[in-house]
């Protein structure tokens, strides 16, 4: 299992009128413009997705989707995470057990 990519909590995201966006990291003062495929990668990015998920979402959204499309979206993550907009959980995920409690 791939490593699951969270925002940023503090980030700001501001969407134009010609769907490229600007995200704004008020921790560093740093901004980063996105085209509208770099915005979609962002909002995808939800705690849930991990690359290979956000890349067949945006497979079954848009036509022509490149074949490298994992390859770009784990490109854009990392100059995310360069910039302090995205990073990974540092703790271990819970997991359910399926086994019955002990009696």
């Amino acid at each position: 299992m791939q490593a699951v990519p969270i925002r940023n909590p503090t980030a700001v995201c501001r969407v134009q009128p010609d769907g490229w966006a600007v995200l704004f990291n008020p921790d560093t003062a740093g901004a980063l413009a996105l085209n509208p495929t770099g915005l979609a990668i962002w909002q995808l990015i939800d705690g849930q997705r991990d690359v290979a998920a956000i890349a067949a979402v945006l497979c079954e959204q848009f036509r022509d989707v490149p074949p490298s499309v994992q390859a770009d979206v784990t490109a854009l993550i990392e100059i995310l995470v360069e910039e302090g907009l995205v990073g990974y959980p540092i703790w271990p995920q819970p997991t359910v057990s399926k086994e019955e409690p002990n009696r």
